[in-house]
């Protein structure tokens, strides 16, 4: 179900705004440019560490193996109508000393402490999906994405990407894991869990339910309202540029094979992964039954759209409830198509189950983060150890009876202060009260699914025993203590780095927010943290692209092509191109600013 669990950047976004794609300086120049605190601004650019000292030029079609945005990033080129990808300039390294003052000899004395990426947002889909709500695109554009069947392609090109990095350009030490923050699935389906499973551990995909010889979604329904790549139709994205492109539901429902992550990886659950189309009552016996039947709505009168949107965007109704409504008032509109049990909902047992199965364990763990142990209560929140001296804690910030938005019950906030503790020699309790523990300190970064904007207080009805906590709370109790370094997460599908000072400069803390995998524009995170040993840590973040070549061509659906286009496509959405400052802006929205992207976060070594 796309676009309802949009959080409200997201939704002004999709409704009102668009983005730009460019990016200023020469294609190999890495300049530090200093933010909020002293640097020496006027050093010259260093990649830092053991890592590469130079960037490699660009030659060919494919964005190389292995670089960063550091060196290349895709951009749009031309205007106006459909825009063609092409390899554009890297993005500068940007230094943030909000938190701590940045000296100069840093760079020489700094020693790696960890290394790995972050994924998130994958939204693995199954496009032909019988509860999916694309009809919602009739009261917005950016409710339905053109490229949504591509998401398994897309996802497999970033795993190669992955395995094809070296070692940090900051380091030069390689990514030790990848987490994924959550929304790995689109629809909460037990296919689409296989599906990413395997992307992520590796095997062949077949990304296709229903019928096994045929496409049965909206880009083959006749209805204007959609892309439809395959024939002449004057659909509503064709009239704005989009090109046709013969085969193209043939190839994207043909087996992809994934090669598997060769480094651990870990997973943390997000609200599209707990709950159909994000939001619903995960085990609504009719929605249970109408994802696995055979048959779908394409189409709905505008005051249903107008109907569920507004209850997507207030909160106010059981939206589960409007859905079935509109469900039972169009069923004579429903069309058709083949029943498939594979579609049926995931329970979050079954989830954990999925997870711990040994044939998806690829490079380990078994579990991804989850043990034998989560099973009893469903639990899905953990620590685990990311390297020596740096620990890494996973929570689970789903409402599991249906909403898009986050927060905390009481038991897991509990256990996260008690986790916290467990690696602090020194913190703060509630009252401000300096606490004292016998044992060793670890650097800690948190990780979840929600941003601390989209954490909310509400009633969870499927945990109606407990009270939620929003992200004021989760942002008071990181605070509390010194060893924190990071709490890095997604939901918003958009780039956006805040530091969390606090009056006491060593309780403060970065939160790193990484936009989607399926939206523009399709970023992954590569972090590195580093002792200074002058009294500071730095946090590098450099985003990375898919290993997918930057420019298409329309007459290659192999897996590789759809990749290409899978970004293309993504850049192309409605209401990005045709808004897009010209060529040489800086100015950017779902990318985020500069200093969102690559950035060096420093703070107080606690």
């Amino acid at each position: 179900m796309a676009g309802i669990d949009i959080t409200t950047d997201r939704r002004r976004f999709l409704f009102t705004s668009g983005a730009a794609v460019a990016a200023t300086g020469a294609a190999l120049a890495l300049p530090h440019i200093s933010r909020g605190g002293a640097d020496a601004g006027a050093v010259p650019a260093q990649r830092g560490g053991t890592g590469p000292s130079s960037a490699r030029p660009l030659s060919g079609r494919a964005a190389p193996y292995g670089t960063t945005t550091l060196e290349t990033t895709a951009r749009l080129a031309g205007r106006g109508g459909y825009r063609r990808i092409a390899p554009g300039p890297g993005w500068p390294l940007v230094v943030r000393g909000e938190l701590a003052t940045a000296r100069t000899a840093r760079r020489d004395r700094r020693t790696a402490l960890a290394c790995f990426v972050q994924f998130t947002d994958l939204h693995v889909a199954d496009v032909q999906s019988p509860l999916r709500t694309e009809f919602l695109r009739a009261g917005s554009p950016g409710s339905w994405r053109g490229q949504e069947a591509l998401s398994v392609a897309g996802a497999v090109s970033l795993v190669e990407q992955v395995n094809a990095l070296g070692g940090g350009p900051h380091t030069g030490r390689p990514p030790g894991f990848v987490m994924s923050t959550g929304d790995n699935i689109d629809n909460h389906s037990m296919v689409e869990l296989q599906w990413f499973l395997t992307v992520m551990s590796g095997g062949r995909i077949t990304p296709n339910t229903g019928d096994p010889a045929a496409y049965e979604g909206v880009q083959n329904s006749g209805l204007p309202l959609y892309w439809h790549p395959d024939d002449s139709l004057r659909d509503q994205d064709k009239r704005r540029g989009m090109p046709r492109i013969p085969g193209f539901l043939d190839a994207a429902i043909r087996p992809v094979t994934s090669p598997g992550l060769r480094i651990p990886w870990y997973s943390t659950p997000g609200n599209h992964d707990d709950l159909p189309g994000g939001c619903l009552a995960p085990q609504d016996p009719q929605l249970a039954e109408y994802i696995t039947g055979a048959r779908k709505l394409f189409s709905v009168p505008d005051a249903d759209v107008a109907a569920f949107t507004k209850v997507l965007e207030t909160g106010d109704d059981p939206k589960s409830t409007v859905l079935k409504d509109i469900l039972r008032r169009n069923s004579a509109r429903a069309r058709t198509v083949t029943a498939d049990d594979r579609r049926r909902l995931a329970t979050p047992h079954e989830y954990l189950r999925a997870h711990l199965d040994p044939a998806f364990a690829g490079a380990g763990p078994v579990g991804h983060g989850y043990t034998e142990n989560h099973l009893d209560g469903d639990r899905m929140y953990y620590s685990f150890p990311i390297a020596d001296g740096v620990v890494g804690i996973s929570i689970d910030t789903t409402y599991r009876s249906g909403h898009y938005e986050g927060s905390l019950g009481t038991e897991q906030l509990r256990w996260l202060e008690r986790t916290l503790a467990a690696h602090s020699t020194r913190y703060h309790d509630a009252d401000g009260r300096l606490v004292r523990n016998p044992g060793d300190d670890a650097h800690i970064l948190v990780f979840s699914h929600h941003h601390s904007p989209s954490m909310t207080r509400r009633p969870d009805a499927a945990r109606t025993d407990e009270t939620r906590h929003d992200g004021a709370e989760v942002i008071a109790l990181l605070s509390r203590f010194p060893n924190v370094v990071a709490w890095i997460n997604g939901h918003s599908h958009v780039n956006r780095i805040t530091p969390h000072a606090h009056a006491t400069p060593a309780r403060s803390f970065w939160e790193v927010n990484t936009a989607s995998h399926i939206d523009y524009p399709q970023h992954a995170r590569l972090l590195e943290l580093v002792d200074n040993h002058d009294g500071t840590l730095s946090l590098f973040t450099t985003l990375i692209e898919s290993s997918a070549p930057y420019r298409t061509d329309f007459d290659d659906l192999s897996a590789v092509g759809l990749a290409s286009l899978y970004r293309e496509l993504a850049y192309n959405a409605p209401g990005l191109t045709d808004r897009m400052p010209a060529p040489g802006a800086v100015h950017e929205v779902m990318a985020g600013t500069a200093a969102d992207r690559n950035t060096e976060l420093l703070l107080p070594r606690a």
